[in-house]
């Protein structure tokens, strides 16, 4: 068995938990350490951007916050399992260090951390702690955040770390933002899971556009699978090419080139938006419980980098007001996506990989 340094990565399946995970595995192989991410079946398939060398074991997790009846009351059950079973392979590969990323798959390894003595930590990415995290604080040997300040339980102490970006993103850090001399692109995104009301409102306030504006829009628009038919008709009944898919894999470049991006505020989003430099629209999920979105959201708003418009007030005619201002003045989209620069945090990869070998060390 290899005597490199063993790194366990905990994450539940959305992006994300997902890419800042998968930026922690790139740097600590880059360092020599084996990496083993854990995760459940769902998270395995956000798990296709891992490197090759990274270990992906499958643990089973559960929510009790869906599946109805049943689900629920088996929940506790396959959660048990999913410790017990992690235990049993801390044991035959016992980790140097164990990192949690939130979502109940990262459940069974930082239990079983916990349980060995494991040094062990949590990333929280959003500036409210999920649920998960939230359990496991005073739990673990460090809390490293990810949007700062974060909300954090009494007698809880955060370092701030930021949210770590894939390498694809760092790869297209701070470029330039394109001339408004010819195409205008716009990214439309809900998040690694997309998002209903992304795909019920753009469309309806580019369509609001003037004609002439419009003619030169070119649009990556996510959209659910159940969505992307009638999404594509209304982009073609307002006579815009667009690009409808259910996941970009390329997200990265296709943010690199906007003008302008509509997105919810989740972290990683956040994150990705402050390393590349885009101006956007954020809409923050008005169904999360904490309302973490919202917080994720402030930092690049108040630096005159993002327009927050909150779900309940979302309209195509004050979201189409919006971007009419961004795209057709240079200098806005411009200054924004300068100070959009100013939150970023390119070097937390490094930090986090810095806190999991000081704990490796202790």
């Amino acid at each position: 068995m290899s005597r490199a340094r063993h790194l366990v990565i905990a994450a539940g399946g959305t992006g994300g938990h997902m890419f800042p995970a998968q930026s922690l595995a790139e740097e600590a192989l880059s360092r020599g350490w084996r990496v083993t991410l854990s995760t459940d079946a769902r998270g395995a398939r956000y798990a296709g951007g891992f490197p090759k060398a990274v270990t992906i074991r499958q643990v089973t997790s559960a929510t009790p916050a869906r599946g109805g009846a049943l689900g629920k009351a088996l929940a506790p059950f396959r959660i048990g399992y999913g410790v017990a079973t992690a235990v049993l392979r801390s044991l035959v590969d016992r980790p140097s260090v164990v990192a949690g990323f939130g979502g109940y798959p990262s459940i069974p390894a930082l239990s079983a951390a916990w349980a060995l003595r494991i040094p062990r930590l949590i990333h929280e990415q959003n500036g409210v702690l999920g649920r998960v995290n939230q359990v496991f604080a005073s739990r673990v040997d460090a809390v490293a955040c990810g949007t700062w300040p974060t909300e954090l339980p009494e007698g809880v102490e955060g370092q701030r770390i930021g949210n770590p970006v894939r390498a694809s993103v760092l790869a297209k850090a701070r470029t330039p933002y394109p001339a408004m001399d010819g195409p205008l692109r716009l990214v439309a995104f809900g998040g690694s899971q997309g998002a209903r009301v992304i795909s019920d409102t753009v469309p309806d306030a580019v369509a609001l556009l003037p004609e002439a504006l419009r003619t030169r829009l070119v649009v990556a628009h996510q959209a659910r699978d159940e969505d992307t038919d009638r999404v594509r008709e209304a982009y073609n009944r307002a006579g815009v090419q667009a690009d409808i898919q259910p996941f970009f894999a390329n997200m990265p470049d296709l943010m690199a080139e906007a003008h302008l991006v509509i997105c919810r505020s989740g972290a990683s989003s956040v994150a990705d938006l402050s390393i590349i430099g885009r101006p956007s629209i954020l809409i923050p999920l008005a169904a999360a419980i904490r309302d973490e979105q919202t917080a994720n959201a402030r930092g690049l708003v108040d630096a005159n980098a993002a327009v927050l418009i909150p779900e309940s007030l979302l309209d195509p005619a004050s979201l189409s007001e919006q971007m009419m201002v961004i795209l057709t003045t240079p200098d806005v989209g411009k200054r924004m996506s300068e100070n959009a620069l100013t939150q970023g945090t390119p070097e937390a990869a490094q930090s986090l990989a810095d806190l999991v070998e000081r704990l490796a060390g202790e």
